[in-house]
Order: structure tokens, then C-alpha cells, then sequence
């Protein structure tokens, strides 16, 4: 199916200014107390360093040369001091730092699926789970990793860089310029640097997702793999994607070192012109060893704080990757809306019409002008060779996808003018493949109800037949279904599910194709839970097996998208056609099975 979904154009942020408003206008502005008694222990920790250099001079001055006893004892405690205050301040940075990415991520996450659900089911025909649960996953966990870095290097490490390098200007103006002589050298490479990261980066998260999505199908197949002796094919095809990842991942970590290795060279070149300076002047008297010392220890401590923040903007370009990548996603729009100004959805088991519907996925035609009516509180089939676009009518009563043209009628209420919510608040839906989550029977059928009391949930079990078999499970109803049911029979899966629609108690029943895979004893069981749900419901049925179908009011005959009868069974079998063409092939098919 082809997606149609109206895209807004997608923020591609230029700089981490761009980055922090947007993290700080949606996420973290409920946090702010937090980031500011963050930020806070940041700068105290931080400035500790500077004050840690400045303690050097009179250590070398006044203890070590002149020899002063006093100053040894106020020097060493003002040293023990500082780095106390360090070590405290850095705990509790680290702590609330942590604390405000796990609440930020967690509100990202949540923001992100519920999004996601919002979008059209053509969405989802185009972008595979895997890749959309590592943009859930991964591209929120690099973002605010490295938002929390790149916070956490501005209200440190730039703090220290700042008294450091104060510290230095305060000592001689003269050294501190030749110290950073080369830093303008550095505004070029680092540039090509930081293009050529976000490159790579972004690439690094389409290969992850196409992981994820690899991952994803061989877990969910792994029987057919088996069955089909295909794992060496598997394991080859991951491991094509295994070799992309590590080539990507390395190119990337290259270019995220070259900034720090530019600051290297930048460095030595610069502290190579302060020995030479410097140590001359110390030579002719002009400084003392302790400027030198508090100086050069200023430089040194000033190396750290400057390579991560150099490195900072290597991390930065990663996180624009995923950024761009997470807006994109949250900047589309659904095409599927509520109108404004909504009609009251109807009481009761309403009638149902199609009126010249007609359909294309792409190119390809799937219903052409489909017309026919499901009385109100009847059963109505809709029957015909595979592709004649059976399921779809069901997709576009629900509205997961919209017609190209003609009208759909609840009674008399056209559906677009319903709330989506209203709209889909009306049928209850059994299909061949019952979609069950890996929870208990329980929390299957009840969907976070709470107000269903023991004795109507006994009720809704006896009439589905589940009751029949929970005695054979190990914890009854709290028993786990496992991944997609599997740890239930087809039949049993089936007769959940119709548990959870009886639950539901909708006016308007839709069955896919619902006892078509079962064996014959449990393909009896759940028709008579069928029937039990189908009493006093308008009932849609999908059926191959014609037997499953003779006794419905109405049966609607499609072929190639278009209705080409209507009847009772024995209407279309005494009129001919389709229906009868199809009717004869079964019963033919039939009895030759049973007479092998």
C-alpha cells in the first residue's frame, strides 16, 4: 500500500542552540529546578580547578623556596579543601544529571509512540518495526546522552576552562597568547570535521535500524527459517549488515577523534612556545618558578575540559543525526482525521452501505465502485477469490484507509463524519491471525478494563468456550499467552479473542476468514462461540469455506473489487455464477478428500 501521509517539513537543526530549545520547549522545562541545581554543582566543581592552580604558586614560592612553615599548613588544607568540595559536587551533579535524562528519555519515549500510533496504517506498510523501535529506542537514547554530555561539558568544563585560562592571563598575558596561538588554525578542519561526522552518524542509525528490523523478522519467523533450512541464509544477511555497522561505526569514531587530536598538536604548539618564552625570562630573573609552575599547571589542567569540549562537537553532529531522523517521524501528520464537527454515532445494531466505493494502493486497483447493504442486526458474508477485496471493505468501514471515491453509511450517518474514536467504538473485530500480546489470558481479554466484575467475566468465558480449557493451563486466566499467543493452540487464541470482543459488546461484528485454520473440532467449538457473539449484532463475515457461511441472511459475491451478486445461499447457488462456480469447486474438493 502506497503511504499517504501529509508531511510537515522536517526541523534539521544547525547548532546545539537549535537542539537545547526544542529538548528544553518539549522535555525539559518540567525539570528546570533539577537542571539548575545541576548546573549549579557543575560550576562549583568546575571552578575548582582554577582555584586548584592558583594554590601551585604560593606552594612553590612561599613553602618550597622561601620556606615557610605557616603557608605549608594553610596551602595543604586550602588543597584538601578544594578537592573535597570537588568530589561532592561531582557526585551530586552526576546524580541529578542522570536522574533528568532517565525523566527526559522516558517523556521522549512516550511522546514518541503515541505519535506513532496516531499515523496512517499505510505508515507502517513502508517503515518496518525495526526500524521504527530503534528510532523509539536508539535515536532517543543518543540524543539525550549526548545532550546530557554536551550540558554537562558547558556548565563544567567550560567553567574550568574559563578561571583556568583566567588564572593564566591573571600570571602573564604574554604566555596565555602563545599558549592558544593556534587555535584559529583549527575553525577550518574542525568544520569539514563536524560534516563529515553527521555524514556518518546518520548513516550509523540506518544501518542499526535495518539491524533491528533483521533481528525482527528472524525472531517472529523463526519457524518458517527452520522449516525452510534458511538460517545460514539468515545469518548470512545479518551478517552483511553486522560488517556495514562496524565500517560505519569506526569511520565515525575516526572523525569524532580528530577534533581532540587537533587540540593535541594545537597544544604542544603552544606550550612549546611558552617553554621557549618563558623559560628565557625565568632564566633572566624576571619570573619566579612558581608563576612558571602555576602557569603550566593552569595549561595542563586546561588540556581535559578543552579535548571534550573539542570533542563536543563531534558528539553534537551524532546527536543532530538522530535528531532530524526523530523529527522527521514526529513532523508527520495522519491523513485519517475526525472532522471538526462530529455526528453523534448511531444507537443500536445499525445497517451498513456501501455506495460506489472505489480503492487503488498505488497504482493497483482494489475495489471499483463496490455497492451492497448489510442489514441492520443480520448476518451478511462477503465471499470471493482471494484479492476480490473482501478485507479491504473491512479496512475502509474501520477508516484505516480512506476510499478515492463514493460513500460508507452507517445508519444513514456517513462514517468520515464521525469521530474516529465513535467510529471504531462500534465493531468488534475476530480475524484468522488473533492478535494477542505476550501478558496473561486476563490481561488479553480485559485491554486495562478494570470495571469488569468476576461474575460478567465468568459469563464472557462460558460463552466463548475459554472456560472449557482453562483448567488444562498451569495458572488458569493468569496464565501468560507468550509472544503473539504462542503458548495457545490456534483454536484457543481464537476463542480469546472472541472472549475480548464479547467484552467489547459492540453493535457491529467484523470476522476474518476466523475459523478457516482451525481443525474440525475446533473449528465447531468456536463457530458456536461465533454464533453466541453474532446474536443481535450487525455481522460482517470473510469466509472461504462456503460451508461456514450458507446459513447468513445475505451473502455478498466480490470479484476483482467489484459486488457481482447478492442473496440468500440458496439464491445464488439457483441463479449460478460465481458463487455457484465456487460452491461446485468446493464440494467437489470436498468429497475427494473424504474419499482418500
Amino acid at each position: 500500500m502506497t503511504a499517504k501521509l501529509r508531511k510537515a517539513r522536517p526541523v534539521r537543526p544547525q547548532s546545539a542552540g537549535r537542539l537545547f530549545w526544542w529538548l528544553w520547549r518539549d522535555y525539559l522545562r518540567k525539570h528546570k529546578l533539577l537542571l539548575i541545581a545541576a548546573l549549579f554543582l557543575m560550576a562549583i566543581e568546575g571552578s575548582m580547578l582554577a582555584l586548584l592552580s592558583r594554590m601551585v604558586q604560593p606552594m612553590f614560592d612561599d613553602v618550597f623556596t622561601m620556606g615557610n612553615t605557616g603557608a605549608l599548613y594553610w596551602v595543604g588544607l586550602g588543597v584538601m579543601v578544594i578537592f573535597v568540595v570537588r568530589a561532592i559536587t561531582s557526585t551530586g551533579q552526576r546524580v541529578l544529571m542522570t536522574l533528568i535524562k532517565q525523566l527526559a528519555s522516558a517523556d521522549m519515549r512516550r511522546h514518541l509512540l503515541r505519535h506513532l500510533m496516531t499515523l496512517d496504517s499505510g505508515f507502517y506498510q513502508i517503515n518496518p518495526p525495526g526500524q521504527l523501535i530503534e528510532r523509539v529506542q536508539g535515536d532517543v537514547g543518543a540524543i539525550n546522552s549526548i545532550w546530557s554530555a554536551i550540558l554537562t561539558a558547558l556548565g563544567r568544563d567550560l567553567i574550568s576552562l574559563v578561571g583556568l585560562c583566567a588564572v593564566a592571563l591573571w600570571i602573564d598575558w604574554r604566555w596565555t597568547l602563545i599558549a592558544v596561538v593556534g587555535i584559529p588554525l583549527l575553525v577550518l578542519p574542525s568544520l569539514l570535521v563536524q560534516a563529515y561526522i553527521r555524514r556518518r552518524a546518520g548513516n550509523a542509525r540506518e544501518i542499526a535500524g535495518k539491524i533491528s528490523t533483521r533481528l525482527d523478522e528472524v525472531f517472529h519467523g523463526i519457524n518458517p527459517i527452520k522449516l525452510n533450512a534458511l538460517e545460514t541464509y539468515q545469518a548470512s544477511r545479518y551478517d552483511d549488515l553486522v560488517d556495514q555497522s562496524v565500517d560505519a561505526e569506526v569511520k565515525t569514531a575516526i572523525g569524532q577523534a580528530a577534533v581532540p587530536a587537533l587540540i593535541d598538536i594545537m597544544t604542544g604548539i603552544g606550550f612549546l612556545g611558552v617553554l621557549i618564552y618563558g623559560g628565557s625570562e625565568i632564566i633572566a630573573g624576571e619570573k619566579t618558578n612558581g608563576e612558571f609552575m602555576a602557569f603550566f599547571t593552569a595549561m595542563s589542567l586546561a588540556f581535559d575540559p578543552l579535548r571534550r569540549l573539542g570533542a563536543m562537537s563531534g558528539q553534537w553532529q551524532m546527536a543532530a543525526a538522530s535528531v532530524e531522523r526523530l523529527q522527521y517521524v514526529l513532523n508527520l501528520k495522519p491523513t485519517i482525521l475526525s472532522p471538526a464537527k462530529p455526528t453523534a454515532k448511531p444507537h443500536g445494531a445499525p445497517a451498513i452501505t456501501l455506495n460506489n466505493v472505489s480503492l487503488q494502493y498505488g497504482d493497483l486497483p482494489v475495489l471499483r465502485g463496490a455497492t451492497f447493504t448489510a442489514a441492520a442486526g443480520e448476518t451478511t458474508a462477503l465471499v470471493g477469490a482471494s484479492g476480490a477485496g473482501k478485507s479491504t471493505v473491512f479496512n475502509v468501514l474501520t477508516r484505516l484507509v480512506e476510499p478515492a471515491s463514493g460513500s460508507v453509511m452507517i445508519a444513514d450517518t456517513p462514517i468520515a463524519d464521525m469521530q474516529l474514536a465513535d467510529l471504531r467504538g462500534l465493531f468488534s473485530v475476530v480475524t484468522q491471525d488473533a492478535a494477542l500480546f505476550d501478558e496473561t489470558l486476563r490481561d488479553n481479554i480485559l485491554l486495562g478494563r478494570d470495571d469488569v466484575d468476576d461474575v460478567t467475566l465468568k459469563s464472557i468465558l462460558d460463552a466463548a468456550h475459554v472456560s472449557d480449557f482453562l483448567p488444562n493451563l498451569p495458572n488458569g486466566l493468569d496464565s501468560a499467552a507468550g509472544p503473539r499467543g504462542s503458548s495457545l493452540s490456534g483454536g484457543q487464541r481464537q476463542r480469546i479473542a472472541i472472549a475480548r470482543a464479547l467484552l467489547r459488546d459492540t453493535p457491529i461484528l467484523l470476522l476474518d476468514e476466523a475459523t478457516s485454520a482451525l481443525d474440525t473440532k475446533s473449528e465447531s467449538i468456536v463457530q458456536a462461540a461465533l454464533e453466541q457473539l453474532s446474536t443481535g449484532r450487525t455481522t460482517l463475515v470473510i469466509a472461504h469455506r462456503l460451508s461456514t457461511v450458507r446459513n447468513a441472511h445475505s451473502i455478498v459475491v466480490m470479484d476483482q473489487g467489484r459486488v457481482v451478486d447478492q442473496g440468500t445461499h440458496d439464491e445464488l447457488l439457483a441463479r449460478g455464477g460465481i458463487y455457484a462456480d465456487l460452491h461446485r469447486l468446493q464440494f467437489t474438493q470436498s468429497e475427494s478428500e473424504t474419499n482418500d
